[in-house]
């Protein structure tokens, strides 16, 4: 009896976040004071059993008269898992949000974040309805099968329930005079079974237009033969305002090729691997099926493979025969390049393709990206076509991940596997604001918190794996995020309160972590993941157990040191800065390989991160430095680092002015490298440095690289956390040979930064753009000079050029390489 959001003529309304701390008075208690959550009065779990695919997802709508127009409307709400939902007149329904996927994904026995929206304009004097649509999204993740024939599954990452979809609502009306009223969620709401058949956040979405009608969002509807909604009690987690921004709708990808393979049966080539939806525009009559499924890459015979999936989904729309139609999944997205699209007898079970009625006529097909609204802050460019080409790759994964939360790949997974968000963070958030992202991820990862303190490799914890390759739920390269991120996003937005906030987490945290040190060394977990073996992918092959594992630790305490004196707790840093010594030295004593002058087995892993965190004794840096450098050099200019080992690798390389040796790697087009990658067509990151068919094509734990192309080739060294101001913002680009310009910006938290730089003969120009308010130290090659140095501070010494400069756009010229 229902549609989904419009597809056509949208009205985009302003979605209006309320960050708690900036409204502490609307707490979710105030908020929703005298609402109820409610449900549909029909079932739509079945508890212990598969879901077939005729259990419709439900619908509410709730009829209230406004007598005069309001001033301000705000409505908040929450409808778990997913929601959709409309204000409407007798003749118009009117979206209250921007097109997107709306619910936050966190632990709703913990946390529950609530939406609110400006919807003053969408009110009209007299009769109005407020209709809502639910999805399940990540609280009803249900076990799914084929019914019939039963030739399989339609795939699902894990299986667990926080129970039926429910909702919660409060929309407050302030009039001119000063009355406020509140229509809220309560047994006044109608429900009725929707046309949303089937709907997995893994499997897909099943939706039949036949059961809509079109008039159910509008106030004259007749819902006499609908429901009353049921009170029910909520999924038990506080209510909050949501942290993260809304996933919106972002780039739009037509169909740069398109095949017919049969009839009935044509592939949609987009060109672009994408994270999002298909919106589709079709023709045909009543009953007519079109089952969609996307997927990363094509089979030899040109159909659309699903292997990095791990198991078959699909989308399916059954029309309603009434001339041209539209639709698009509402609460699914997914990872995808190719759409094959089938007319079938049936989306269940995975029917073969069937000969179109002469009338059934996909009209148009396009995709539509889906992913956070963070605003874009950083630009890049060079005169290399390779290294723009690795942007642009890591770029795409990074956007291809950001929900409500970082997950590491929009199609099997969709979890939030923590080691990303302190590994990748620094090229992140060159790119994008992350800061209400990352404090969404600071609040999943105290809800998932074990009682012994460790935080699990994933947050939210919607499961957990046990044992599989020895340990998947807890790993302090994954775990350490819970110290590592809140200092990362830190050093972009010097947040202290965020800080503090994280403080009691990350105590507990470290305490865990050191407690399961023996002798010093942490000596569990996953290790250098996906490093570069003879053996398939998967748990370490170069480094021995115990090497990053310590690591982490070591680093941990360095960075709660760091923490705990800045929030001015003198004992506890001094404390932190104990165990960090103590640990290097148990790591130093125990790794340290006398004979080969190396770390452990000589690993690229093991010898980068102790340099990289500066724990390396005087004695023995060159030695390490120069095996790293010879190992690299002795496999083509390889890395056979994993998740793990790689961007300690490249920090490694740039603290010690090697980042010849970085772009020489950058350059490679052989495996391992992104230039393999992208030979073979990629259009995102892989999960496989060769990028493996059976792995996915669309992965962000490899973009190492991205931090070192602003911080250090266009030199925009940024970071809140230095005690000298005038070094928080520091330009230190690198020309090096082999690059002949870089053009990079960065709208940091102290305002807009640019470093430019352009060979001209046997010098370099270099334009450097300080935002106003602040100074910057500008870093350059010896001797080279400035067209305004009498407005300069300036030192000179035989290795570089220091320039102490204020707001405004500034020239240098220096010596080339």
């Amino acid at each position: 009896m229902i549609f989904t959001r419009p597809v056509t003529a949208l009205l985009l309304i302003l979605v209006l976040r309320e960050a708690h701390a900036q409204h502490p008075e609307v707490s979710g208690q105030l908020a929703f004071s005298s609402a109820h959550w409610i449900a549909a009065p029909f079932s739509t779990v079945r508890d212990g059993a598969e879901e077939d695919g005729s259990h419709p997802l439900p619908v509410f709508r709730r009829t209230f008269t406004v007598r005069a127009r309001p001033v301000k409307a705000t409505l908040r709400i929450v409808g778990v898992g997913q929601w959709d939902a409309w204000i409407a007149d007798s003749h118009e329904a009117r979206p209250v949000a921007s097109p997107g996927l709306h619910g936050a994904w966190t632990d709703y026995r913990k946390t529950v974040a609530y939406d609110t929206l400006d919807v003053t304009r969408l009110l009209h004097p007299g009769a109005n309805v407020l209709s809502v649509m639910l999805g399940n999204g990540m609280f009803n993740v249900q076990k799914t099968s084929l019914e019939g024939a039963r030739k399989g599954t339609r795939y699902t990452k894990f299986t667990g329930s926080f129970g039926a979809p429910k909702l919660i609502a409060s929309l407050e009306l302030k009039y001119r005079e000063g009355r406020t009223e509140v229509i809220t969620s309560d047994s006044q709401w109608k429900a009725a079974p929707g046309p949303l058949l089937f709907d997995s956040a893994y499997g897909g979405e099943d939706f039949d237009a036949r059961r809509d009608d079109p008039t159910w969002k509008l106030a004259g509807f007749d819902d006499h033969a609908w429901q009353s909604a049921k009170a029910v009690d909520g999924p038990g987690g506080e209510l909050i305002p949501a942290i993260a921004l809304p996933v919106g709708v972002h780039e739009t990808y037509k169909p740069v090729k398109t095949t017919t393979l049969a009839p009935g049966r044509v592939v949609y080539d987009l060109g672009q691997n994408f994270a999002g939806i298909v919106r589709i525009s079709v023709h045909g009559p009543a009953g007519a099926i079109l089952r969609l499924t996307p997927g990363e890459l094509l089979n030899a015979d040109g159909t659309v493979s699903q292997a990095t999936f791990h198991g078959p989904m699909w989308w399916s729309y059954t029309l309603r025969g009434s001339g041209d139609e539209a639709w698009q999944p509402l609460f699914d997205y997914m990872g995808f390049r190719y759409v094959q699209a089938d007319w079938v007898k049936s989306p269940w079970p995975y029917s073969e393709p069937v000969a179109p009625n002469a009338d059934a006529t996909v009209l148009s097909i396009k995709g539509i990206a889906e992913h956070t609204d963070a605003r874009a802050v950083g630009t890049f460019e060079s005169s290399s076509e390779m290294l723009n080409r690795i942007h642009h790759l890591i770029l795409a994964a990074m956007h291809n991940n950001e929900v409500s939360l970082m997950t590491d790949c929009p199609h099997r997974e969709k979890l939030g596997w923590l080691e990303q968000t302190h590994l990748q963070a620094d090229g992140m958030m060159f790119n994008n604001d992350l800061r209400a992202l990352m404090a969404a991820n600071d609040r999943n990862m105290a809800d998932a918190q074990w009682d012994n303190g460790i935080v699990p490799t994933i947050a939210p914890e919607y499961t957990r794996f046990g044992s599989i390759y020895g340990s998947f739920d807890d790993s302090p390269e994954w775990g350490s995020a819970a110290i590592l991120e809140p200092w990362w996003t830190y050093t972009f937005y010097g947040d202290r309160a965020q800080l503090e906030k994280d403080y009691p987490m990350m105590q507990r945290y470290i305490a865990a972590l050191a407690g399961k040190a023996k002798g010093g060394i942490v000596e569990y977990g996953l290790g250098d993941w996906y490093d570069i073996g003879p053996k398939p992918p998967g748990l370490e092959q170069h480094t021995t157990l115990g090497v990053t594992a310590t690591l982490m630790l070591v680093q941990d305490a360095q960075t709660m040191e760091c923490i705990a004196t800045l929030l001015g707790h003198a004992d506890e840093a001094a404390r932190y800065g104990d165990l960090a010594t103590r640990t290097a030295d148990a790591f130093n004593k125990r790794f340290w390989d006398e004979v080969h002058q190396w770390y452990d087995t000589g690993s690229q892993a093991a010898n980068a991160m102790p340099l990289a965190i500066g724990i390396v004794p005087a004695e023995h840096h060159q030695a390490v430095l120069e095996h790293l450098v010879a190992d690299i050099h002795a496999l083509g200019d390889h890395t056979n680092a994993g998740e793990i080992g790689y961007p300690y690798l490249l920090r490694a390389l740039a603290k010690e002015d090697r980042d010849d040796v970085i772009l020489a790697m950058l350059m490679r087009k052989d495996p391992p490298s992104y230039g393999s990658q992208l030979e073979v067509g990629a259009t995102a990151l892989t999960e496989a440095w060769d990028a493996n068919p059976h792995s996915s094509q669309d992965h962000l734990m490899l973009g190492g690289a991205e931090q070192w192309l602003y911080r250090r080739l266009a030199g925009i060294d940024f970071d809140r956390s230095r005690a000298d101001e005038a070094q928080q913002i520091t330009v230190h680009p690198i020309a090096l040979s082999g690059v002949d310009w870089v053009r990079a910006g960065f709208d940091s938290s102290l305002g807009h930064i640019e470093s430019d730089w352009k060979r001209e003969g046997t010098r370099v120009a270099y334009r450097i753009t300080v935002p106003a308010g602040a100074h910057a130290m500008v870093v350059l090659p010896p001797q080279a000079a400035s067209d305004a140095r009498a407005r300069l501070l300036a030192s000179e010494s035989a290795i570089q050029s220091r320039f102490l400069v204020g707001a405004g756009t500034w020239t240098f010229s220096a010596p080339a390489n």
